[in-house]
């Protein structure tokens, strides 16, 4: 789907929600001036005039040797009094310095609010006032902002349009540093505020109630969600606030876009039941708050009835005009002339914005009367988890299929891992709906291309702590500005994010380098944008709170997409208190401890470990270690996750060795009942409504969880799909059926046939007329692969990976059961069963089901008692191999063949097949024909060993040890540089010895 674009030549079209730029300074009166030159010398006389006059007059005014005995009972005289109240003087004198010397310090860092000095009181309200009103005369109208500016746009000022920015959502300080503006400005602003703690300025109404944002106060920063907690009783009236202010004009010249998105110096009209007199300012009832204050309170209040598009109570009231208009996958802002996000509202369609969306999910919204089609929604919305584990589930299907192939004596005979039945079914469906595989492998290249192009250049690695995904776009928010990012990477909305667009990373290669970032790990969304936090990146704990069950979802869903990835190489994932059962998942990333007190002991061995090796490796952390001739063998991270909250002693240990862990590549995401953990860098708590919050951070997400009951299903699938020996259920199945027989006999011709080994042909039917014709081949496809029936939002994700609205997928449903007819009694070939899964009629078969049922009915029915109909059978069973699986499929169609198992399951099936008609040749001495029966299976299967093998075996019966020698030369040809199978060396070392002096000259 296209998307707008704005002007960046500055044009009338041009964003203004712009860049940081330092705004116009205050004209200062004649009256500010003598203002600051009566400050200039009130501190004089104050800091310097007073000891100096003390100094002269009094002199020093204690005793000049320790008190005695006789001290105490001497006269008191006036002398003795002057002295008293000279030292009392002396002690009001340093206490007021101290405040100077503070405030002073506050304005000349520009960062956080000035501390308190002890006792202080009058004394520093006094200091802060002559130290501002001094400053004030060279101080901008407003600091440089120091949030994020409007997303997708650089420092230089290039407009770069952002698409559905998800960074723009968090608040300019998540998990980064303020930078504040100039210290003449902050000082400003910080009187500005203490004046208004006794009120506002002018106002449109009397009783409207107003609030300056903040500066940051060390690592705290004001966000809305705070201000509503404090001034409205409930940080979640955070909303009112927004729509109250939704896009009017700031006195730095930007607007309010994203409730997260705020600066401090920016002015917020507030509900009329706010409360809280000290930051809550009443511009009639404060005059002592600044005329520049109070002229920018009053233009304020004056844009709220001036916006366009409708006044900010208009949107509050009803999201008219502004709020239709947003409505859809992303719309042109009027204010703003750039795509923005549209915020999710219940009013929103269900199919808005299907064709751009990050996950693949199709038709999302309720599904057609008549079925029940729903399916796990946690895993439809984890698009990355979602890849991750039908990636790594089809791996395991493979390693299972191979390794009881290559085990098994005489081939393997049942080749279907078990069907999934109940929860495990539905959850296999969820996988296949929700997965996002094309975007995982994005990311990976992305992040890969990153560390590459940064070693070209010899930079080292910025910390991450976080990235943004939106529509595809990534954007990664670092710990502190680490310059330009080498193309064609770009400088997001300041110079702590990096962003790089889908159709840029869409032109990266792979490339031979370690993963950079692999602590990734999605959180949650917020509207479109999805978050991966680093954990091994951040300075401390990550703690959750929330109740044991909510918590253990989030906990699993963690650490099953840890485990199962595609943009991580090596890591260790150490669970504590929680998913023994997860392991199954990846037995070599997963590990469990029982105890705390385990996990300390195990934790503090490793520290020491990884700050001993950074040192011997010259490295200040992982990072620089993962550009250099190692990255591939070190720097695996580690990340603990604990469930239960560690108590006492343990909680500290737990804090000291996290003090130091994201320098080490070590993270630690610890649940807590109280919400209250030592050492915790950042909290956040998932709720009963699955909101992931974390007020500090400004964040309010849809947090992505894996429930109890998904998480044992998922663990199911896993178990059942293990290789023998590891536990699996259906593992080296000997003689088990296939999941639909056909009839071999001259009874059971079908009424369609379809040919998918090989060329792709349909018999029986005529072709679809028109531009639809491929989709209903590969729809039917489909079907034919998955006799046990597909679920429709299954077929929809399939045929559709970017989404598909209901009417669409019901429409293409409804020609491909007329297409395909129906059966003599009437009934639709094309049905759906109880489920509302879609089913196809016995009568509709492929060759791939008759090549499985003539193997099976060769092997273990009538010919397993029928020598003359076991040949027969396996004979023409190989004859029906005609190539790969649809091997003329069009180039991007059919691309939910990279989650099924049948390339893997084919080349088996053909060499079980060539390996039981060699077999049966050789038992009657029939050496050429199980060569020419073998030979037709290495087509179809040239990597399998045993058919290899057994051609050695059959070309050795035939004795003409130059015939030999040659096959021997095409095997060592194929093997490589891998060399020869242990097995085939030793099977030539016994039929050939003079192979490995004889092959050169055969060659």
């Amino acid at each position: 789907m296209a998307r707008t674009t704005s002007s960046s030549t500055g044009g009338p079209s041009a964003p203004r929600n712009r860049t940081p730029q330092p705004l116009p300074r205050r004209r200062r009166t004649a009256g500010d001036f003598v203002k600051a030159f009566l400050a200039f010398v009130a501190l004089a006389v104050l800091v310097f005039g007073v000891p100096g006059a003390l100094a002269f007059t009094v002199g020093w005014p204690l005793p000049g040797g320790a008190p005695s005995l006789d001290w105490l009972q001497q006269e008191i005289t006036v002398g003795t009094f002057i002295n008293v109240l000279t030292v009392v003087v002396w002690l009001a004198w340093a206490q007021f310095t101290a405040c100077v010397l503070v405030e002073v310090k506050a304005a000349l860092s520009g960062v956080g609010m000035p501390g308190r000095v002890p006792g202080a009181g009058g004394s520093q309200i006094l200091a802060r006032q002559l130290v501002a009103a001094l400053l004030l005369v060279g101080a901008t109208a407003a600091s440089f902002a120091p949030g994020l500016s409007q997303f997708g746009q650089s420092l230089e000022g290039n407009q770069k349009p952002a698409s559905a920015a998800s960074a723009q959502q968090t608040p300019g300080g998540l998990f980064g540093q303020e930078q504040a503006g100039s210290a003449a400005s902050a000082v400003a602003e910080q009187a500005e505020q203490a004046a208004a703690h006794a009120g506002g300025s002018t106002a449109k109404d009397g009783d409207t109630k107003y609030y300056r944002i903040q500066p940051p106060e060390g690592r705290h920063h004001d966000s809305m969600w705070e201000i509503a907690e404090r001034h409205l009783g409930d940080g979640r009236r955070y909303k009112e606030i927004y729509q109250l202010n939704k896009d009017r004009e700031q006195p730095d010249g930007s607007r309010l876009s994203e409730a997260s998105l705020i600066r401090p110096g920016w002015i917020m009209e507030m509900p009329a039941d706010a409360h809280g007199g000290e930051l809550v300012e009443m511009p009639d009832e404060a005059p002592k708050v600044s005329q520049d204050v109070k002229e920018q309170i009053s233009d304020y209040a004056k844009s709220g009835d001036h916006q366009q598009g409708g006044g900010a109570k208009e949107q509050g009231g009803g999201q008219q005009g502004g709020g239709a208009k947003e409505q859809g996958g992303g719309s042109v802002d009027r204010d703003t002339a750039h795509i923005t996000i549209p915020e999710q509202r219940p009013s929103e369609g269900a199919g808005a914005g299907h064709g751009q969306q990050e996950a693949p999910v199709a038709s999302s919204g309720s599904e057609s009367e008549g079925f029940s089609f729903g399916l796990p929604e946690a895993l439809i919305g984890a698009p990355l988890l979602a890849a991750g584990l039908l990636g790594a589930l089809g791996r395991r299907r493979r390693h299972a299929l191979w390794q009881s192939a290559m085990g098994a004596v005489g081939g393997r005979r049942g080749m279907e891992p078990p069907t999934p039945t109940g929860d495990a079914a539905d959850v296999q469906d969820a996988l296949l709906v929700g997965a996002d595989p094309e975007g995982v492998r994005l990311l990976d290249l992305s992040l890969r291309g990153l560390a590459a192009s940064l070693a070209e250049e010899s930079r080292a690695l910025p910390t991450v702590y976080a990235a943004w995904l939106s529509n595809g776009d990534l954007h990664l928010q670092l710990a502190q500005p680490a310059g330009r990012p080498p193309a064609p990477w770009q400088l997001g909305q300041d110079q702590t994010f990096w962003m790089l667009a889908r159709t840029d990373a869409e032109r990266y290669e792979d490339v031979d380098t370690a993963a950079p970032y692999p602590g990734l790990v999605s959180l949650g969304t917020l509207d479109d944008s999805r978050l991966l936090l680093n954990l091994e990146a951040v300075p401390g704990v990550v703690s959750l709170s929330g109740t044991e069950a909510d918590r253990a979802a989030v906990f699993a869903s963690v650490a099953a997409e840890l485990a199962t990835n595609g943009w991580s190489d090596r890591m260790t994932i150490t669970l504590v208190g929680f998913g023994q059962d997860l392991t199954p998942l990846a037995p070599n990333r997963l590990r469990h401890l029982d105890d705390i007190e385990a996990l300390i002991e195990t934790m503090e061995a490793e520290t020491r470990q990884r700050r001993g090796a950074l040192g011997a490796a010259g490295h200040d952390s992982v990072l620089t270690g993962r550009t250099g001739p190692a990255q591939h063998t070190r720097w695996a991270p580690h990340l603990v996750l604990l469930a239960a909250e560690p108590t006492g002693d343990d909680a500290v240990k737990l804090a000291e060795l996290a003090a130091d862990a994201s320098r080490l590549g070590i993270g630690y995401l610890v649940g807590t009942e109280s919400g209250d953990l030592p050492g915790a860098a950042w909290e956040m708590e998932i709720t009963s409504q699955g909101k992931l919050l974390a007020p500090l951070l400004g964040l309010e997400l849809e947090a992505q969880a894996l429930p109890e009951a998904q998480q044992r299903a998922v663990v199911e699938l896993f178990v059942d799909a293990a290789p023998e020996g590891e536990g699996g259920a259906g593992s080296g199945r000997t003689g088990a059926t296939p999941p639909f027989l056909v009839d071999v006999t001259e009874q059971g011709r079908p009424a369609v046939y379809a040919r998918l080994v090989g060329t792709y042909e349909i018999i029986g039917l005529d072709t679809p007329d028109g531009d639809r014709s491929p989709l209903m081949h590969e729809a039917l496809a489909l079907l034919l692969l998955h006799r046990e029936g597909v679920h429709p939002r299954v077929l929809s994700s399939a045929l559709w990976p970017r989404g598909v609205t209901e009417d669409v997928r019901d429409a293409l449903v409804e020609r491909l059961r007329e297409w395909l007819g129906t059966e003599p009694d009437g009934s639709p070939r094309l049905r759906a069963d109880q489920s509302g899964r879609l089913t196809l009629a016995k009568s509709v078969v492929s060759d791939l089901d008759v090549l499985r049922s003539l193997y099976h009915e060769a092997t273990q029915g009538r010919g397993a008692n029928s020598r003359a109909v076991r040949g027969r059978m396996l004979t023409d069973a190989l004859v029906l191999v005609r190539g790969p699986l649809l091997e003329d499929r069009p180039q991007g169609r059919y691309g939910w063949l990279t989650h099924e198992i049948i390339d893997a399951q084919l080349p088996l099936l053909v060499a079980d097949i060539g390996l039981a008609l060699s077999e049966f040749h050789l038992e009657k001495g029939r050496a050429e024909k199980a060569i020419e029966a073998l030979n037709a299976s290495l087509n179809s299967a040239p990597g399998d060993e045993r058919l290899w093998n057994e051609l050695l075996r059959a070309t050795h019966e035939v004795g003409d040890p130059v015939r030999l020698q040659q096959v021997a030369a095409d095997l060592v040809s194929r093997s490589g540089a891998r060399g020869v199978p242990p097995r085939t060396e030793a099977l030539l070392d016994e039929l050939l010895p003079t192979w490995r002096s004889g092959l050169t000259a055969v060659s």
